[in-house]
């Protein structure tokens, strides 16, 4: 048996894979990133898109702490679009379309030129473990790699089982073989685990497709790009996305093959996305809808495959021909690939601590699908969190926590290691309290100056943020130091505007605040020029327009860091505890809360429960 010597193992190379390897390695550790097929670093699964409502916060988070996602997407993106700009600025997400051959060759040859970091072709079949801490894993070529930290990224490959009507055959997606042997160490090792079925559509080819009276959907003009280091124009040529529809034929055919779904027989027992259901899901669950949206993505510049949005789905592949040509621009369309559901195992993620270290074994360290997510951005920000933790265990520092007022992410992984999951998981911006705070545009602000303390930012990078936080703060202090009288002039300009005009000497950052006027016409306005940057002129405007709401946060965060920092630490047998109903007590006692605030956040903690605590702490001295 041939042994090799590593700080970091990680075992995957998704996104929460390459995320997790890009970020130990450059931190300086010695990392191996152990794939079962080397072509499918980086690959996309499913739709060939990343970011979207709430996920494009994700993105940009890993991007100002130093991750690799959004630089990739800006690299090889065909369509960028910001959603939900109609309502507040807390809710705006951007979404971009990758050419996917692009976006996984780009991100495979990120991986092979980074410093301190081996790939490695193999399987594990299954962990070292001494005295509860991990100390090598074990490979399906009999190789034996000693380190200090695994971090498992396996997405959907853990004992992986693919549905096509009522056929199924064991992959981890389709054209790659499964894990076996790993999921069975995990319970062998005492992991509670379960089962979990997502689903991806048909791809189709757009040589048999009627465009001539779809809708079609152009990228934004300028476009978002994702990456704060990111300028000027994409870096490949953009292609429109074309919308249509299902109709009453539609729903008809697929409500008729519903007898051979795997779904609708009981051949799947995985529970699936309650937010992406498939295509036969959503007319059997919701029959009073007419129709249902379907945009036709591009899969790249140089194929002729596009991604059906919308219509997921593991029926037979007639089934699937057939529905696909009742709709409107497909009436003689081809797949190329049908669509497929896929079952998949799972680790419950209650077992894991805020660093998403398991308590059970020491050095081990979880991300991605097999905590219970869905998505890309969800996986990368748990691998890049994972990566920066695992780190840190071989320094024997303390963990990298981002709560729940600092970051998304930190509601990503509060959420999963506090309440657990049944379904796979999604983030939505109305999973974040403390959503204004955390918008896309100020993510760096945020989260650089961590990114640039953990080593992950680089000193340009750097360099930059801190010229754009300077430029923000003398435009800001320029603008409420600044000045306007009620001359006759200014009430003329406001007037020609249908303002308004004044009546006494306010400062520029009051006049801005009137929601008719912007830092792009206030220099009109006021006869007092201002000039920025786009990416400063965002961040000053939302500043001062929403100041009052912004103060009335921060307010509440501090009330929540109150609670969050009165720790309760690891050792609390809660059964000993008088006053706490069975159910706390055993609730208690399996997710060890960190804190009093983290505590009053599992379900079926009352807040009599926290009283209880509270009075605890007292005695023990500790508030």
């Amino acid at each position: 048996m041939k042994t090799y010597e590593y700080d970091v193992v990680v075992i995957g190379a998704g996104h929460a894979g390459c995320e997790a390897a890009l970020a130990a390695a450059r931190m300086g550790c010695k990392t191996a990133c152990i794939v079962l097929n080397v072509d499918g670093i980086g690959a996309m699964s499913c739709n060939p898109a990343i970011g979207g409502l709430a996920k494009g916060h994700l993105v940009k988070e890993i991007d100002a702490l130093g991750g690799e996602m959004a630089k990739n997407i800006d690299a090889t993106g065909i369509q960028f679009r910001r959603l939900n700009t109609s309502k507040g600025p807390a809710v705006w997400s951007s979404r971009a379309q990758a050419d996917r051959l692009l976006y996984r060759l780009r991100m495979k040859s990120v991986l092979e030129n980074q410093q301190n970091l081996d790939i490695r072709q193999s399987a594990v079949d299954r962990l070292l473990v001494e005295k509860g801490r991990i100390c090598g894993v074990v490979t399906s070529l009999e190789e034996e790699i000693s380190c200090q930290t695994v971090i498992i990224v396996t997405g959907t490959f853990l004992n992986g089982l693919i549905h096509i009507g009522l056929k199924n055959f064991p992959a981890g997606r389709m054209g790659d073989a499964p894990s076996r042997s790993l999921p069975q160490n995990l319970r062998d090792l005492g992991f509670r685990m379960g089962r979990m079925k997502t689903g991806t559509t048909p791809r189709l080819d757009a040589n048999s497709i009627d465009y001539t009276e779809l809708e079609a959907q152009y990228s934004d003009t300028p476009p978002n790009l994702f990456s704060f280091s990111s300028t000027g124009e994409p870096a490949l040529e953009q292609r429109p996305c074309h919308i249509t529809y299902t109709n009453a034929t539609t729903h008809e055919i697929i409500r008729a093959g519903t007898d051979r779904s795997p779904m609708y027989t009981g051949i799947i027992e995985g529970i699936g996305a309650r937010y992406c259901p498939s295509i036969e899901d959503k007319i059997m669950r919701f029959p009073e809808k007419d129709r249902h949206q379907i945009f036709l993505e591009p899969e790249g510049l140089d194929t002729v495959e596009i991604y059906p949005n919308g219509v997921p789905t593991s029926l037979p592949a007639d089934v699937q021909i057939a529905m696909l040509r009742s709709i409107k621009g497909l009436e003689n369309v081809k797949i190329i690939r049908p669509g497929y559901a896929i079952e998949y195992d799972f680790v419950e993620p209650t077992q894991l601590t805020a660093s998403l270290e398991t308590k059970k074994i020491k050095g081990l360290f979880l991300a991605g699908q097999i905590n219970g997510t869905s998505g890309y951005e969800e996986a990368a920000a748990q691998g890049l969190m994972a990566g920066i933790n695992a780190v840190h265990y071989c320094r024997a520092e303390k963990p990298l926590i981002l709560d729940r007022s600092q970051a998304y992410i930190g509601v990503l992984i509060d959420d999963l290691i506090t309440l657990g999951t049944k379904e796979p998981y999604r983030l939505f911006t109305s999973r974040a309290e403390y959503r204004l705070l955390l918008r896309e545009d100020n993510a760096d602000l945020r989260l650089t100056e961590i990114g640039r303390e953990v080593g992950l930012v680089d000193e340009e990078s750097f360099n930059r943020f801190g010229i754009k936080k300077q430029a923000i703060e003398a435009a800001l202090d320029f603008l409420n130091s600044t000045k306007v009288k009620p001359t006759k002039e200014t009430n003329q300009r406001l007037t020609n505007h249908g303002l308004a005009p004044l009546k006494q000497m306010v400062s520029l950052a009051d006049l801005l605040r009137r929601p008719e006027i912007t830092l792009k016409n206030l220099a009109q306005l006021s006869g007092i020029e201002l000039t920025i940057s786009p990416a400063v002129l965002i961040e000053v405007q939302l500043t001062v327009k929403y100041e009052g709401y912004i103060r009335r946060q921060e307010e509440q965060v501090a009330r929540f860091k109150k609670m969050e920092n009165v720790e309760l630490g690891a050792d609390i047998d809660y059964t000993q505890l008088a006053g706490l109903s069975n159910e706390a007590k055993e609730k208690l006692n399996a997710i060890q809360p960190r804190s009093l605030g983290h505590a009053s956040r599992i379900s079926g903690i009352t807040p009599a429960a926290i009283s209880v605590l509270q009075v605890f702490l007292k005695k023990e001295g500790k508030i």
